[in-house]
């Protein structure tokens, strides 16, 4: 046989192992006097000896060597070709044409196939799942030229090709990039005096216009980890007129000092116009308390409720009474409404248990103006008391980076998570502005909100419209310019049913309503107190200064005019043209699906287009 090149040689000799059941490989070449390759050998890939290099006897690796002599010969030509000169055709192990499948030799991935994984993993879609789609499209394991591992390996490789400039520089290109873009985007990095990165701040454009809306109160959380590099990710999260969270910036840091701090918030403070919020939540960290005592001396900082109750168990799950004294702290702290109620139950609880002398508690009732609900409800906080939002964020992320991810595919994956949250928010914009949620009382102050909120603050409305079937006037007592009024609420508890009081105050002159639960003022949502008290008046009609612009639906807020752009495969000419020919295939398969001869008729000329 003549064959006009070695590739030409191997892709059938290949073919004809598949059929018969093993794998091939080019093994030897032998080059002429004038260097050029004359002599060439493809043989089975079972050939030469077994050796075995492990010197424990019963850990032993498998072995594929069987000294097969089958092969093929050819050699060079005067006339460029390649001739067949000898062949061995006879194996000494077996062969199974229903396992060729599985040889290296016949696994291989197309280009379409690799384009569709890079895409896959850029939307961050797990490759357990990519290849299972494959699988589905194949109608079986049997009929893919390629195996998991493959698309692993691939996509292995891939990354390790985007990494060969470093992440840093890669990330630095990136930030060039979307600073081009959009003049807005904001960066910095800080470098050590070795030149390595340290730490770096970054936020887009619209996260710098959604913090003239939503900047008031910001959540700060550091528990996240990028893995690879074990450098913490710290996102400042705020909160939308949805109630979902929102992006405002966000760092990676190397160490959680105060310093690292103090250089992120300082970046954050520069990237929103010197203008730092109102609010902000952490955790207990002390290097983050002083940093932000430094960068925003004016801001009120309160703690995260919930990581300091988690700790009741560590801190007193020795004690006899440990049931008792978890329940009867956080009926301390989620039950006084005042200052002086806290004061007087905090100090009978101490009294109680003889927690006089330890120093958890007395260190927490010293900073008890951070954490306790009776001391943080008189400012507005957008009814969040602890970090969730972030850690939430963190979570969302998860859907998007692993453990391996490193600095250059961590900002890929940002994008798509960003991409995401707008996609989230625009959904929600619609929902709001295509459907309502109807009214289940006649008075026009639940209409007012139906109009003028989002639908997910509108439910909150609502719910303290409910609430208020459980509540009852008892008593009024006249003062020179205003009333006020005791509110009796029955409150489901654990022991059973009880009623708490609600101190409502109205003042006649501006209609201005104040309750006791402060609950407008800590989540700008009118409470059920009030509402009775409305109702009671005969205001049915609620003052504007409760509809607050924060919740409403009806205002265009500028963040959502913000172009942002992807650095997107779809944009390259390569992309163009692939997508354009794979349009016009299902185009045409969309056309022939229904006739049996115009089906026939395509498959013949793609046939020919393939050879």
């Amino acid at each position: 046989m003549m064959f006009d090149s070695i590739d030409d040689a191997v892709i059938y000799y290949r073919r004809y192992a598949k059929e018969k059941g093993f794998a091939v490989a080019k093994r030897t070449s032998k080059k002429g006097n004038d260097g050029v390759v004359r002599y060439v050998t493809i043989a089975c890939s079972y050939p030469g000896i077994k050796r075995t290099k492990s010197t424990n006897p019963v850990q032993l690796k498998p072995q594929t060597k069987t000294d097969c002599k089958a092969q093929l010969r050819l050699s060079l030509c005067p006339n460029g070709k390649w001739i067949l000169r000898s062949m061995v055709l006879d194996h000494n192990h077996g062969l199974s044409p229903s396992k060729t499948r599985f040889y290296k030799c016949n696994r291989m991935i197309e280009p379409h196939v690799k384009k569709k994984l890079e895409l896959h993993d850029k939307a961050g879609i797990r490759m357990n799942k990519s290849f299972n789609s494959f699988v589905v499209a194949a109608g079986g394991h049997e009929n893919l030229s390629f195996l998991e591992k493959d698309c692993r390996n691939h996509m292995e490789k891939v990354r390790r090709s985007h990494l060969r400039e470093g992440d840093a520089s890669a990330m630095h290109h990136y930030f060039l990039k979307m600073q081009a873009d959009n003049s807005e985007f904001f960066y910095a990095m800080d470098f050590d005096d070795d030149g390595r990165l340290k730490n770096v701040f970054w936020a887009d454009a619209r996260s710098r216009a959604a913090f003239k809306e939503f900047g008031d109160v910001v959540t700060f959380d550091t528990t996240y980890m990028v893995n690879k590099y074990e450098m913490p990710f710290a996102p400042f999260v705020g909160v939308n007129h949805h109630g979902q969270s929102t992006l405002l910036g966000c760092g990676l840091i190397l160490r959680e000092d105060t310093n690292s701090f103090i250089w992120l918030f300082k970046s954050w403070l520069a990237c929103m116009s010197e203008c730092p919020p109102n609010a902000i939540i952490t955790d207990q960290d002390k290097a983050m308390k002083k940093a932000i005592e430094i960068v925003f001396p004016n801001a009120r900082h309160r703690w995260c409720l919930r990581h300091i109750m988690n700790k009741l168990p560590k801190k007193f799950k020795g004690f006899k009474d440990y049931e008792s004294i978890k329940f009867c702290m956080k009926n301390v702290v989620h039950d006084s409404l005042t200052k002086e109620e806290f004061e007087e139950s905090w100090g009978r609880f101490i009294k109680k248990y003889q927690l006089e002398s330890n120093e958890w508690l007395l260190g927490s009732y010293d900073e008890r103006h951070r954490w306790v609900l009776a001391f943080v409800k008189d400012i507005f906080w957008a009814g969040m008391s602890t970090t969730q939002r972030s850690e939430s964020m963190n979570a969302f992320f998860d859907k998007y980076i692993n453990k391996k991810t490193t600095l250059k595919q961590f900002f890929e994956q940002y994008e798509n998570a960003l991409a995401a949250k707008v996609h989230n928010e625009t959904v929600e914009d619609f929902n709001s502005f295509n459907s309502r949620i109807s009214c289940i009382t006649i008075y026009d102050m639940e209409k007012q909100f139906q109009s003028a909120y989002t639908l997910k603050k509108f439910t909150d409305f609502q719910n303290e419209i409910v609430g208020s079937i459980c509540c009852s006037l008892s008593s009024c007592k006249e003062h020179d310019n205003f009333s006020e009024y005791e509110v009796h609420e029955d409150i489901s508890h654990r022991e059973g049913q009880r009623s708490v009081i609600f101190h409502v105050y109205f003042n006649e002159d501006n209609n201005k309503v104040n309750c006791k639960c402060r609950l407008f003022e800590f989540k700008g949502i009118v409470c059920r107190h009030q509402i009775l008290v409305f109702i009671h008046r005969k205001i049915y009609r609620i003052p504007d200064k409760y509809i607050l612009n924060r919740w409403n639906k009806n205002i265009k807020r500028r963040h959502t005019k913000i172009r942002i752009s992807y650095d997107n495969w779809s944009l390259k000419p390569e992309a163009c043209c692939y997508e354009k020919m794979c349009n016009a295939f299902y185009e045409v398969a969309n056309l022939a699906v229904d006739s049996e001869n115009a089906y026939k008729n395509v498959m013949t000329h793609i046939c020919e287009m393939k050879k």
